[in-house]
């Protein structure tokens, strides 16, 4: 398998069939085989039900279930290592960053970088529309600073897309030590993978701003702690910084 598609969805039955069908159709051209994981994650809705009916007619759509809301990090790290793909992204079911832009990512696996994400803030990035100021403020450069000020990764710009890719050596030796369950996961992955020597490539996307976010402001007071968190489990524990 070359290519897994992790999707992490929680109460997605209205935006996810759309987003499915975009991936399917741009794969479905591309010469090397994929799979498309959805991660369910203790959703109320028929999120579940639906994307079972489309695993009758999207190659390569599986459904893995879960028995509780874990959050979108437990969601993503559950997919990661259930995948078989010698390539390994995850996405958002909203499709802010389309599958097409995968194609970004090629050159830089193909360089030799284990990790390669997609940046909202690095040249080439387009934003569509852009962010409220406030919101950019607050969730964009304010969270910024405090996660280089507490983690480091002095280098990344955005740690947060959510659109980011791993080759399945990385993906199976870092994500098997991630703890975190929520919004914050991305930094303990990515401070994780450094941390293990692994090369990280941030590439510019097209990124849609969807006003339906489920991150909200309120969201960054455990965000906050969760980077400490990282921080003093950083400090402690010699099993994050162990050998490939």
């Amino acid at each position: 398998m070359y290519l897994s598609v992790i999707i992490p969805a929680y109460n997605e039955e209205k935006r996810l069939p759309g987003t499915l069908a975009d991936i399917d159709n741009y794969l479905k051209s591309q010469n090397y085989d994929y799979e498309i994981l959805v991660v369910e994650n203790g959703s109320t809705d028929k999120t579940a039900e639906i994307v079972k009916k489309l695993a009758i007619q999207i190659k390569g759509l599986r459904l893995i279930e879960g028995s509780n809301k874990g959050g979108k990090g437990s969601a993503v790290k559950r997919g990661m290592l259930e995948a078989s793909g010698d390539y390994r992204i995850f996405t958002d079911a909203d499709n802010s960053t389309t599958i097409d832009q995968v194609e970004k990512m090629w050159p830089a696996f193909k360089a030799g970088f284990d990790i390669v994400i997609g940046s909202r803030d690095i040249k080439g990035a387009v934003l569509n529309p852009p962010q409220p100021w406030l919101r950019q403020f607050i969730l964009g450069d304010g969270f910024k600073l405090y996660r280089k000020l507490v983690l480091g990764l002095w280098n990344l710009e955005d740690t947060q897309c959510g659109f980011k890719g791993f080759s399945k050596r990385a993906a199976e030796n870092i994500f098997p030590k991630s703890v975190i369950s929520h919004f914050s996961f991305d930094p303990e992955i990515l401070i994780i993978g450094e941390r293990m020597g692994y090369k990280i490539k941030e590439v510019p996307v097209i990124w849609k701003n969807d006003l339906g976010s489920k991150v909200k402001p309120s969201s960054m007071i455990s965000m906050a702690f969760d980077l400490l968190k990282i921080r003093f489990r950083l400090m402690f524990s010699r099993n994050l910084v162990s050998s490939k």
